[in-house]
């Protein structure tokens, strides 16, 4: 009896041993097993942060995603929409450019007259010191009209008679073969009054016309005659020149072509 109590107490303490043993390993186990579900809510937690903040982001981006998509579409709008004005303006720019070249065909017309009738003026001065001297009164006015100056007494003999001389009539052949060698040209029979007087000298430039016209067949069109008060000059002023009649029909039919 006295030899199993010892026995029984060892036993006993063993068990005693090993429970005290198994708590504190179930203990040391329930502290790890807390420590990881800590350390699991702790990355729970992070992950529910950082998928809200994820989710955010995601949003921003979807937000970001449909106004780059609405800015692309109103730029594509806008690049249609220039692309169309473009068009036009290019449209409008060759009118425009054809406008031009059809004014500078016109201008180039005008240039190409006036050039014309300056060199025909040089032309005329010539012929006209050639037929009638060096000492002949011949002068050029707006760049294309020759004028010989003759005074009242040399082509009527007095200052108040309307009939020329016969030496005049000569004198005009002269005029009527200025007029024949430069068939462009036209003639303006220019008498001029320092007394207010308009009758008579318009009745001298009438005859000299009629000379021309009838007795030397210069063409009626190619003759005018004009009177004016000549200040304190008195006399007849024959102007060669181009028919600027002929020039403003030309021109205005020009500007009537590059209308249509």
């Amino acid at each position: 009896m006295n030899i199993k109590l010892p026995l029984f107490a060892l036993l006993l303490f063993s068990c005693i041993a090993v429970q005290a043993q198994r708590k504190s390993d179930l203990i040391n186990e329930i502290n790890l097993l807390r420590a990881q579900l800590d350390s699991t809510n702790i990355e729970l937690a992070s992950a529910k942060k950082n998928g809200t903040v994820n989710a955010e982001k995601a949003t921003s981006f979807e937000k970001q995603v449909h106004e780059l998509q609405d800015a692309n579409t109103t730029l594509l709008k806008n690049l249609n929409s220039f692309a169309q004005i473009s068009s036009k303006n290019s449209e409008s720019v060759n009118k425009a450019l054809a406008s031009l070249e059809e004014k500078e065909k016109q201008l180039s017309i005008f240039t190409d007259a006036i050039s014309s009738h300056d060199s025909t003026a040089v032309v005329v001065l010539t012929n006209t010191k050639q037929i009638l001297g060096e000492d002949a009164k011949i002068g050029v006015t707006n760049s294309s009209t020759v004028v010989i100056s003759k005074d009242l007494t040399s082509l009527f003999g007095t200052d108040t008679n309307t009939t020329v001389t016969e030496e005049t009539k000569t004198w005009l052949s002269k005029i009527a073969s200025i007029l024949n060698t430069n068939p462009n040209t036209v003639i303006t029979i220019e008498g001029l009054s320092m007394t207010g007087d308009l009758n008579t000298p318009t009745l001298q430039a009438s005859s000299i016309s009629n000379i021309l016209i009838k007795d030397l067949a210069i063409n009626a069109e190619r003759v005018s005659i004009e009177v004016k008060d000549g200040g304190f000059k008195e006399g007849i002023n024959f102007k060669i020149h181009p028919n600027y009649e002929a020039f403003y029909l030309t021109a205005r039919e020009g500007v009537k072509n590059g209308n249509k």
